[in-house]
Parts: structure tokens; sequence; C-alpha cells
């Protein structure tokens, strides 16, 4: 019984703490970039392999929206010029998104806010391995 609530708190903590994070990260990344958190995370994962195009299922197999949400963010993501959708030539019911060069630059603009913000509420992470 001790152990499942100290599971519980520790859950509680935890999205608590998430909760904190996104909200002053949604802030600044609005206030300082026009970018959503999901916005950001998307881009950012366009950025995170050697090529800048993937597609959608990929990518919302790696993140935390439904594929509805996704699709909204591509749209507005779209909208601004920072990806463009293509059909897949092989599957016409794939879809491709591919940063574009405004893209990049705002990811790249976004990213040191976003680190900054991290860097500020979460704790420091030794490399070391020494406890």
């Amino acid at each position: 019984m001790e152990t499942d609530l100290a599971l519980t708190d520790q859950w509680r903590a935890l999205l608590s703490s998430y909760n904190v994070i996104a909200a002053h990260l949604e802030r600044a990344l609005q206030d300082g970039h026009e970018l959503t958190l999901s916005d950001y995370e998307t881009l950012d994962r366009l950025t995170s392999r050697e090529c800048d195009k993937r597609r959608m299922q990929d990518l919302a197999s790696e993140m935390y929206l439904s594929q509805s949400a996704l699709s909204r963010t591509v749209a507005r993501l779209e909208r601004a010029g920072l990806v463009q959708r293509t059909l897949c030539q092989d599957d016409r019911r794939g879809v491709f998104v591919q940063l574009t060069s405004p893209g990049r630059r705002r990811h790249d603009e976004a990213r040191m806010t976003h680190l900054a913000v991290l860097a500020e509420h979460l704790p420091a992470h030794d490399d070391t391995g020494s406890d």
C-alpha cells in the first residue's frame, strides 16, 4: 500500500514538473518565435535525421500527438512556409513532410530558446556516471 502511494506521488510530481516546463516552453516559443510547442517538436523531429523529409506515419509514431493533431500542426506549419507536404510516389496514400529553408532557420533560432528553458527548469545532469 505504501509503495502504491509512493508510486502515485512520484507520478504526480513528474506530471506537475512536465506541465510547468511545457508551459514555460510554450510561452517562450510563442513569444520569441511564433511557434507552439507542438510546432517546435515537429520541426525538431524533422531536423533530427540526415534527411529533412519524413513520412507523416513515421513522424506520428515518434510523437505524443494523435494523427489528427499532427495533421493540424503540419498544416499550420505548411501555411507558414516552414514545411511542405508531398505525396509518396510509390504509395499515393503516403504523405511526406519536408522541412523548408525558412523552417530550418526558424528551428535553429527557436532551438536556443528551447534549450535555455530546459536548462533553467531541469536539474543538471552529471555525465560522469558518478553519484
